[in-house]
């Protein structure tokens, strides 16, 4: 049976960030993630972590200045002392919430541009290292062009390729279920060839981006396929629900 862990950055967004931590057990989460946790102290997360008995699946480094347009770090060369400072960052709340694994958001750069591919090796290395001292796996994730303009890693083939050149064992990829739909399709293939790399999966309907099982895909049977492969870790419900969070949660009974 699949582990699904809440958004919080777009699930019960009825309600302050912090407060999202008690609805989501509420509502029957044992796990949460979210892009960023940067806006509140370390420690504040970690209480309503403990206070709810909710496991921390995922969050991911700070991305530069998103109100800006920033979407990451990594692939720009010219930011790399602030991508540095970052790994700090994250490494803190890392500590903190116990979470175990990061995801390294790429930025907004062309992929043929040798500078950025360079610079986005670079950062891998330098994160891996320092997340795996601490025992953390980090994740990198292809994100589809209509919702990301311009986004460096924007292929599932590239992604996979790197993982295995740069050999890196804490290195893995974040299976968006979405993203792959938009990008390439043949999700349920994508998900058999990747299997051995993969180290968190996402989902949310195509194209809305609402509950699973309301758009073109059958995410149910998708679900059901990953549960076959053996995959054991987290399912993110990175979607933004359609009404009320709580009133779109039937599709979970599927896995009652």
């Amino acid at each position: 049976m699949p582990k699904f862990a809440a958004n919080l950055t777009m699930m019960f967004t009825e309600h302050d960030f912090l407060d999202r931590f008690g609805a989501a057990r509420q509502a029957g989460f044992d796990a949460v993630e979210y892009l960023f946790p940067y806006d509140h102290p370390p420690e504040a997360i970690a209480e309503r972590l403990q206070a709810h008995g909710l496991t921390q699946a995922l969050f991911n480094l700070p991305p530069g200045n998103w109100a800006a347009g920033d979407r990451g770090l990594a692939a720009l060369p010219e930011r790399a002392e602030e991508f540095r400072a970052s790994i700090d960052t994250a490494l803190r709340y890392a500590e903190a919430t116990g979470v175990g694994r990061v995801h390294m958001m790429s930025g907004l750069a062309p992929r043929q541009e040798p500078a950025a591919q360079q610079a986005y090796r670079e950062a891998l290395r330098r994160l891996c290292d320092a997340a795996g001292a601490k025992g953390l796996d980090v994740v990198i994730e292809p994100i589809n062009s209509r919702d990301i303009p311009g986004y460096f890693l924007n292929d599932f083939a590239f992604a996979a390729e790197l993982i295995d050149a740069l050999g890196l064992p804490n290195l893995k990829l974040q299976f968006d279920i979405y993203h792959r739909q938009i990008l390439h399709g043949d999700v349920l293939m994508g998900l058999r060839e990747l299997a051995p790399i993969i180290g968190h999966v996402q989902i949310a309907a195509v194209p809305d981006r609402h509950e699973p099982g309301s758009g073109e895909l059958d995410d149910i049977r998708v679900l059901r396929a990953l549960d076959a492969l053996g995959y054991d870790g987290y399912v993110g419900c990175e979607y933004h629900p359609a009404g009320r969070t709580e009133d779109g949660l039937g599709w979970m009974r599927a896995f009652a």
